[in-house]
């Protein structure tokens, strides 16, 4: 085929007559970048992608084995490995296999507190009512965050929530350290609705606070008539690093620790066939797809590739258009840049 085949955009300043040339060239989109295909209309992008890093996540023995260890003994699993291994991803898996519900995603920067975690109070809202003389529950200025909503109490003590702490290492020096407490603990409180609890209980009333979570109307309040909150069941916590920073001893030790190297071509071929299983429907697509693994594992010995780079590839090679072989070899080469920007200097 030939470049001016396969191209859609050629780049020559004319537009089509027919405003629908585009539909019935452009293939549908890659599993895990579902827009513009049935499912997303009837469900959200987000939701969708969520479940299909659950659905197509391959353990190996070693993380099957450490995921059990934590479950058992309720302590959070701490996840290294560069980026593109399939750490968060992990968290999805274990929530879509053991139906536990929506992960609470809790992403870290150099600014986060243990603080952003638990809570968030609107205290200029509250002066604002105040004085517009507008009373409201105090609950309506306060909203769990991830790690808050994870430690609140659950229907079942053996059924826990999941938690996602990404990119831990990229945390102010002091947030590991402050965690420790409530990775022993499995409680916290608001002060905020603390010092009207006695009031509260005199109105026989409740604070009434927004969670963290998006996707069930049922779990998006939770009720209190004393702002102290205790987790029945300690919540499957994934904390992710890539490895930039060592973490103090006494977090470690509360942790259990998982590395995640690379993927093996098996493993891989896996990954792939999970993904593309429509696509690889004929012998010169599967060979085509094996050689892209075997040429993603012999560049990933001299620097960082994703999984995502090799998806994108095979998808890209395995369509009913393609470029001509010398084209698509040049494109290829670009879609498997290593992470780093060195290639692009």
């Amino acid at each position: 085929m030939t470049d001016s085949t396969w191209r859609i955009f050629q780049g020559n300043r004319t537009p089509h007559e027919d405003r629908d040339y585009i539909t019935g060239r452009l293939p549908d989109p890659p599993s895990w970048r579902p827009f513009g295909t049935q499912a997303a209309a009837e469900e959200t992008v987000a939701n969708l992608k969520k479940q299909q890093r659950g659905a197509t996540f391959q353990a190996t023995e070693d993380e099957k084995d450490m995921v059990n260890a934590a479950l058992y003994l309720r302590r959070p699993l701490l996840v290294t490995g560069k980026p593109g291994t399939g750490k968060t991803s992990l968290a999805y898996a274990v929530a879509y296999e053991l139906n536990l519900g929506e992960v609470l995603y809790w992403p870290i920067t150099t600014r986060t507190t243990r603080k952003d975690g638990l809570y968030s109070y609107d205290a200029i809202a509250r002066l604002q009512d105040s004085q517009l003389k507008r009373e409201k529950d105090i609950g309506s200025y306060i909203t769990l965050g991830p790690l808050g909503t994870a430690l609140l109490p659950t229907d079942h003590p053996k059924r826990p929530r999941v938690l996602l702490i990404d990119e831990i290492d990229k945390s102010d020096i002091d947030l590991p350290n402050d965690l420790l407490h409530l990775f022993e603990d499995g409680e916290f409180e608001i002060p905020e609705i603390v010092r009207l609890a006695e009031e509260l209980k005199q109105k026989k009333q409740k604070a009434k606070v927004r969670t963290a979570y998006t996707e069930s109307d049922e779990l998006q309040w939770q009720e209190t008539d004393t702002g102290r909150f205790r987790c029945g069941a300690f919540p499957f916590v994934v904390m992710t690093s890539n490895g930039e920073r060592d973490f103090p001893p006494a977090f470690l030790r509360r942790c259990l620790r998982l590395n995640m190297g690379e993927p093996k071509p098996d493993r891989l071929k896996k990954i792939v066939e999970a993904h593309l299983q429509d696509d690889l429907n004929d012998k010169a697509k599967v060979a085509e797809a094996e050689a892209l693994i075997k040429q993603f594992c012999d560049r990933s010995k001299n620097g960082d590739l994703s999984t995502d780079q090799l998806l994108n590839a095979i998808y890209f090679v395995t369509r009913e258009r393609v470029p001509e072989q010398k084209t698509k070899d040049k494109l290829v080469k670009a879609l498997m840049k290593y992470l780093s920007s060195t290639e692009d200097a």
